[in-house]
């Protein structure tokens, strides 16, 4: 018996898929040396050590907000001082490139292929990756910007609703309070 058209299209399609996603399960891990490439391509290490002031400056804020209003002795603002120091330095230690390199080259093996990493280092050595990276920076901050910019009027129009809905709720109160159930 003849097998019809449709149903003969249908298992070649679903066998070529089992076999595509065979050959991307079996492709080649991507090697430490294509990963060190890429790292290097990318500029990971300039990258992570652009992260460490502002996370610094994170933390300082997080103090300043744990010590406002409060009236601290000059021996209590050096213990701070001392305190904020110190876990500036076991960030600063703990997120060493010397520190960070290996588990980088562990997540990218896992995560990507060595044909998808040489890409991305081909990429990255290119002028349009070059200046992608030159121009990621200032890319991140116009994107804040202009995010904050679009957030004020939806702010704006969320407080409306906030002090509608509690103006709603005060003239309701004293009905219920006229009123009470039984």
């Amino acid at each position: 018996p003849r097998m019809p058209r449709r149903t003969l299209l249908q298992k070649l399609l679903v066998g070529a898929c089992l076999a595509l996603c065979a050959a991307s399960a079996f492709a080649a891990p991507p090697s430490d040396a294509d990963i060190e490439r890429l790292l290097k391509a990318s500029r990971a290490e300039s990258m992570l050590n652009a992260i460490l002031p502002q996370m610094e400056a994170l933390q300082r804020q997080q103090f300043d907000q744990l010590t406002a209003g409060k009236p601290l002795s000059a021996e209590q603002k050096a213990e701070v001082d001392r305190i904020q120091s110190r876990t500036n330095e076991i960030v600063r230690t703990s997120l060493a490139w010397e520190e960070m390199r290996p588990l980088y080259v562990d997540v990218y093996k896992k995560t990507f292929t060595s044909e998808e990493v040489k890409a991305m280092a081909k990429f990255y050595e290119s002028p349009a990756g070059k200046s992608l990276l030159e121009k990621t920076p200032a890319l991140m901050q116009n994107l804040m910007l202009a995010i904050q910019q679009k957030m004020i009027p939806m702010l704006e129009a969320l407080q409306a609703e906030l002090k509608t809905v509690a103006e709603e709720e005060a003239k309701a109160a004293p009905a219920k309070k006229k009123y009470p159930a039984r």
